[in-house]
């Protein structure tokens, strides 16, 4: 029995360094061009048209890798740059627990890796350090356990510290009587609206044209190319050989645009941004209840972790997807409300005046998973819809740069193409 199991240890070690090589090279055979017929081709023909709707985070990130491999690229938005789901997320960056199953959790690895890479090409402002976590459900605890061992199998660094070993850590934070914790050291966060404008004005920098306010409206072929689209904009209409839709939670866009229904359950969460105070917090830490954690700015940044209360009221209220509360006096009930249940695990928190408070919107498929790749309707519509967006928007930046760029498909995405069954799976 012995020897079996130290085979089978073994085998599993193999599959796993296996895994990493695969990885390993799927990252560099991304940044590069393609060698032999595809190199021939790329330099024979000439630069597709592009258009990316929605200058969300991935959007951002999608039109900056584009507009450096040199493609012809105009980012559209109805708004402005971050103003949609990136204005209202929490902005952490992980490979956690819930990025459920192996495959989805490869590819946020994938993306902590590609944020390095992109904060060393452009001297974004991420903060590193990790995050704690935790619950107050002594079987929930067991579960986090058995997830953090999952993890590590996974090759993700994390591990369970004892409560000592968390308070060496962030010593200003009370983890009530938790006993063990959860450390995840390569996570980390960042402000998705400055980050998304910086990756723009990058794009910009390579040749990309960007037009906010400008909202799509329809999509029609050309009558003398059948494989060229127009789109019909409110700032008029322009030819593009493809195009992306990165719009988020937006409930319409896909099936408008794409040609698909792409079932969504996007749910709502208050964000709640501070004005910046001196340093307290150096992980984000995810408690019972609430997320926090400081920018390099000194802002804190708040999100609940629990929705909006099932009720007809709220439902009803949130039909038409409100980013803000009806009045001030209510997004400031909601503030302090978070900044109470913060206190509770960050003793001594000083006063703190509130600087916004946003409803966010997850932009969330059914199974929780990604949606990226083209059309099943039409391939030359692209689609990029995903919760964990500012996890994975530096990867999905590149992949997808080079799928368009090189009609190769990367494996890495094969799990989250447009096409496949979506079950009702709820995660987080």
């Amino acid at each position: 029995m012995a020897v079996r199991a130290l085979a089978e240890g073994k085998m599993k070690d193999s599959k796993q360094i296996q895994r990493r090589q695969f990885n390993r090279w799927l990252v560099s055979a991304s940044l590069i061009p393609m060698a032999g017929k595809a190199l021939v081709l790329e330099a024979s023909r000439p630069k597709p048209r592009i258009a990316v709707v929605g200058a969300g985070i991935v959007g951002s990130a999608i039109t900056y890798h584009l507009a450096k491999r040199g493609l012809d690229v105009t980012l559209l938005d109805r708004n402005a740059v971050a103003s949609a789901s990136s204005h209202g997320t929490f902005a952490w960056i992980n490979a956690s627990w819930a990025k459920q199953p192996e495959s989805y959790h490869a590819l946020n690895q994938m993306g902590v890796d590609a944020w390095h890479r992109l904060q060393r090409a452009l001297n974004l402002p991420v903060k590193w350090g990790g995050s704690l976590e935790w619950f107050a459900a002594p079987e929930r605890q067991d579960r986090l356990a058995r997830d953090v061992q999952e993890q590590q199998a996974w090759g993700e660094p994390a591990r369970m510290l004892t409560e000592l070993e968390a308070l060496a850590l962030e010593p200003r934070v009370a983890f009530g009587g938790a006993g063990r914790v959860a450390l995840s050291p390569r996570d980390g966060a960042l402000d998705p609206v400055l980050v998304s404008q910086l990756l723009v004005n990058a794009a910009k920098n390579y040749g990309a044209r960007v037009i906010e306010h400008c909202e799509l409206l329809r999509v029609d072929e050309t009558t003398e190319d059948q494989r060229q689209k127009i789109l019909g904009t409110s700032c008029g209409d322009m030819a593009f050989d493809r195009f992306v839709l990165a719009t988020g939670a937006d409930p319409s866009a896909i099936h408008s645009f794409a040609g698909f229904d792409l079932p969504q359950r996007s749910t709502p969460g208050v964000i709640v941004v501070t004005h910046p105070i001196p340093p307290v917090l150096s992980h984000i830490v995810v408690a019972p209840g609430i997320h926090i954690h400081q920018r390099l700015d000194g802002r804190l940044v708040l999100g609940e972790q629990e929705g909006a209360p099932e009720s007809a009221a709220h439902k009803l209220r949130l039909t038409a997807r409100p980013t803000r509360f009806p009045s001030k006096a209510t997004a400031s009930q909601h503030a302090q409300r978070m900044i109470t249940l913060a206190r509770q695990y960050v003793t001594g928190l000083p006063e703190v005046k509130v600087e916004e408070v946003i409803i966010g919107w997850r932009p969330l498929p059914l199974d929780g998973h990604p949606v990226i790749g083209p059309s099943p309707a039409d391939p030359n519509a692209y689609v990029a819809v995903m919760h964990s967006g500012v996890s994975l928007a530096a990867i999905v930046g590149e992949l997808v740069a080079e799928e368009l760029l090189t009609g190769v498909r990367a494996p890495a995405l094969a799990p989250f193409r447009a096409d496949r069954t979506f079950e009702p799976v709820r995660r987080y």
